[in-house]
């Protein structure tokens, strides 16, 4: 039997004074933001582990305190929680259900107390609840083991890369320099299209969005169809074997790199993406890692111009003339074959981060709809 109630008769939200961020310290208490830990503070508003809705900035995205913290006011804290619900339980019922309905404002979205008043609640006897919120947590912390798992395998070719080049913007072991333009035979420009905001279904034309590579890692899903199927480029085609380039993001995110093991077809890069063609002595793979090392990041981001506070834009030009270290092209691909190797494996782990990911959903679609 599920007994229906609204959120704030099983608890009451409320938000507390905030820190600001002059008073943090480097130790004392957790203070929790609206996306988890902030700083530290001399004193703590929360005894319990008390779950937390992010009323502005990110609204709705859910945290859990842990025991003798402060709960700042960006968050809005969901205290006194009845004893016969559990607070995992309601952590997942709300992560499902979601807050677009209980948002105000456009300019600074928002979450106030009186809107989550229309937020009803399911939920079974205690013991159930406890029982689908520890099968959900196993779930997660399975995930989570994935997670870690793939950034430590990042961590394993950067220090490789390191291992064998030391850091490519010192250039500590003398390797000979090049400007890129002595590494590459071309590089191909993506178009414009004219595009809906949804992916494509089947084999329809579609273009990358910048999600596709902004990551480091190809993502074809993220992509949007074309409206005019016959507007399909066939030079702006993305292909196995491809090293695609971000050259307009933010300012954090530009001049990211992927490099394309394999691909759908009938998928276009659009006019922010260039495709880099390299010569026979630089191996992709290698110019892939050296581009998103976080020791070169600084030297991608200083050729981008635009302001701070607008996208950056990395010209064709000046990505040319960009210089890199250039070591024997044996040593670039005894990387490039760790690397290739390491990816493999990681492609196994997202597989079963995936298939987890789906588990999670299908379990919560299955308890809370």
């Amino acid at each position: 039997m599920l007994i229906q109630k609204g959120l704030c008769e099983i608890c009451s939200p409320k938000q507390w004074k905030t820190i600001s961020s002059d008073k943090l310290c480097d130790s004392g208490y957790p203070v929790y933001g609206a996306n988890g830990v902030i700083g530290y503070y001399s004193e703590f508003n929360h005894r319990d582990r008390t779950l937390l809705i992010a009323c502005r900035g990110t609204c709705g995205s859910l945290n859990i305190c842990e025991p003798f913290s402060y709960v700042n006011g960006n968050a809005m804290a969901l205290d006194r929680l009845s004893p016969d619900v559990d607070l995992s339980y309601l952590y997942y019922f709300l992560l499902h259900r979601g807050f677009s309905d209980v948002i105000t404002g456009t300019a600074q979205p928002q979450i106030v107390r009186q809107s989550l008043e229309k937020v009803m609640v399911r939920y079974p006897e205690l013991e159930r609840q406890r029982e689908i919120s520890g099968l959900l947590d196993t779930v997660g912390g399975l995930a989570l083991s994935r997670r870690r798992q793939l950034e430590k395998l990042d961590e394993l070719v950067k220090a490789r890369f390191v291992e064998l080049f030391g850091d490519p913007a010192a250039n500590p072991m003398n390797w000979n320099r090049a400007p890129l333009s002595a590494c590459l035979k071309s590089i191909d420009s993506g178009r414009s299209f004219v595009c809906g905001a949804a992916p494509r279904t089947g084999n329809r034309p579609a273009v990358l969005k910048l999600s596709a590579v902004t990551s480091g890692s190809y993502r074809p899903e993220e992509n949007k169809a074309m409206l005019d199927e016959g507007q399909f480029v066939e030079a702006a085609e993305v292909h196995g074997g491809d090293l695609l380039f971000s050259r307009k993001n933010t300012p954090e995110l530009v001049g990211m790199c992927a490099y394309v093991y394999d691909t759908p077809g009938r998928l276009m890069m659009p006019d922010l993406i260039f495709r880099l063609n390299t010569t026979a002595q630089c191996c992709k793979m290698f110019l892939w890692k050296l581009i998103n090392h976080d020791l070169f990041r600084g030297c991608i981001q200083a050729i981008a111009t635009g302001s701070a506070k607008s996208m950056s834009n990395i010209s064709k030009e000046r990505l040319l003339n960009l210089t890199v270290i250039l070591p024997p092209i044996e040593l670039q691909e005894k990387f490039a074959a760790f690397a290739e190797q390491t990816d493999r494996t990681k492609a196994l782990i997202q597989k079963s981060l995936d298939r987890l990911e789906t588990l999670k959903k299908s379990l919560m679609q299955a308890y809370f709809s």
